[in-house]
C-alpha cells in the first residue's frame, strides 16, 4: 500500500458496506468497487481524502486482511512472477516456448549454485552460523507439470495454464489491465508531476492521471503469453505503474522467453524499466488498457 492511500481512507468508510452488496467478489474486486466511488468524486474531494491518516492503523484492516479467490494460486506462492497463458490456438509453440523458460530457469538456477560455492571457496574458513475457482485455471497438463528434475531448483515464474474450456473462455486475449485486476491488489496514489511546459492528458484517464491521481497495482510482477507468442516466442511484461508523465499503468514490452529469468529477478531486485527516459511501450495494448479503465466494474 501508499502512504496516505486516498483508496484506502475511503475503504474505511465503504468497503465493509460494498462487501455486503456483493458477497460473492474478493478483497480485490471490493476495492476496484470502492475505487469507482473515488473516481466519480470531485478534485476537491479526493484531495481530502489523502489527508493525515496513518498508514499502520490499515494493517489488520479487512481490505488488507480479506481472502480473494486468487490468493492461494498468487500471492501465497514462493515464486517471484507469474506467466499467464491467455492462447491456446497452437499447443506445439506454447510447449516450445515453456520449454524454453523450464530450461532458462535451471540455467539460472545452475549459475546462481555456482556462484555460490565459489563464494564459498573463496572465504576464509570460519566458524558455523546459523543459517524463508481458481483452482481450476491453475491445472497444467502433465507436459507442463514440475519433474523430478525440477526438485531443489528454485523456481521464478508461476505458471498459470487454465484446462477446462470455461477457464480458458475467461483468460483468452485478456487485458494487461485485465490481469493486473485479476492476480494484484489495486490503489491509488499522486500521479507522476508532468514536466515544465506539459499539459496534463486530455481526455483524463485514471491509469495515466486523473485530478492528478493514478490508479497503481502491487504483487507478483505479470507476464503474459498471446497470441503473437506463439511465432515470436516471446511474452508481455506488464507495468503496475506509470512511472514516468504520460505511460500508464498496465503498459506492456514484450521480452524474448530465453531471457526473462534474468529480467524477473531483477525487476524483483528493484530494477526499473524506462528506455532512457522515452516512451517505446506498446502503444496499442496502452490504448486498450485505457479503454477498459472507463468501463464499469461488473
Amino acid at each position: 500500500m501508499t502512504g496516505h492511500s486516498p483508496l484506502f481512507r475511503l475503504c474505511q468508510d465503504t468497503y465493509s458496506s460494498i462487501k455486503a452488496q456483493y458477497p460473492k467478489d474478493g478483497r480485490r474486486k471490493w476495492k476496484l468497487r470502492v475505487a469507482e466511488q473515488f473516481w466519480k468524486l470531485d478534485p476537491e474531494s479526493k484531495a481530502v481524502l489523502n489527508i493525515g491518516v496513518d498508514p499502520i492503523s490499515w494493517a489488520n484492516a479487512d481490505f488488507v486482511t480479506d481472502v480473494d479467490p486468487w490468493d492461494e494460486s498468487t500471492s501465497n506462492i514462493p515464486e517471484i512472477g507469474i506467466l499467464v497463458r491467455t492462447d491456446y490456438t497452437n499447443e506445439d509453440a506454447w510447449q516450445t516456448v515453456y520449454a524454453k523458460l523450464k530450461e532458462a530457469e535451471k540455467e539460472f538456477a545452475s549459475d546462481d549454485i555456482s556462484e555460490a560455492d565459489k563464494m564459498v571457496e573463496d572465504e576464509p574458513a570460519r566458524g558455523t552460523q546459523n543459517q524463508v475457482s481458481p483452482a481450476d485455471a491453475m491445472q497444467e497438463d502433465d507436459s507442463s507439470s514440475s519433474d523430478e528434475d525440477d526438485e531443489g531448483i528454485g523456481l521464478i515464474f508461476k505458471i498459470i495454464n487454465p484446462q477446462s474450456s470455461e477457464s480458458r473462455a475467461q483468460f483468452t486475449s485478456i487485458s494487461n489491465l485485465a490481469a493486473l485486476r485479476l492476480f494484484n491488489d489495486m490503489d491509488i496514489r499522486l500521479a507522476p508531476t508532468p514536466p515544465a511546459g506539459t499539459q496534463r492528458i486530455k481526455p483524463p484517464n485514471r491509469l495515466v492521471d486523473f485530478h492528478g491521481w493514478q490508479e497503481v497495482y502491487s504483487g507478483k510482477s505479470l507476464w503474459i503469453y498471446d497470441v503473437t507468442s506463439n511465432e515470436d516466442q516471446c511474452v508481455r511484461i506488464v507495468g503496475q505503474s506509470g512511472d514516468m508523465y504520460g505511460t500508464a499503468t498496465g503498459d506492456s514490452w514484450r521480452a524474448r522467453v530465453s531471457h526473462i529469468c534474468e529480467l524477473q529477478v531483477n525487476l524483483h531486485g528493484g530494477m526499473k524499466i524506462d528506455f532512457g527516459g522515452l516512451d517505446r511501450w506498446d502503444y496499442g495494448e496502452r490504448q486498450r488498457n485505457m479503454h477498459e479503465a472507463n468501463l464499469p466494474i461488473t
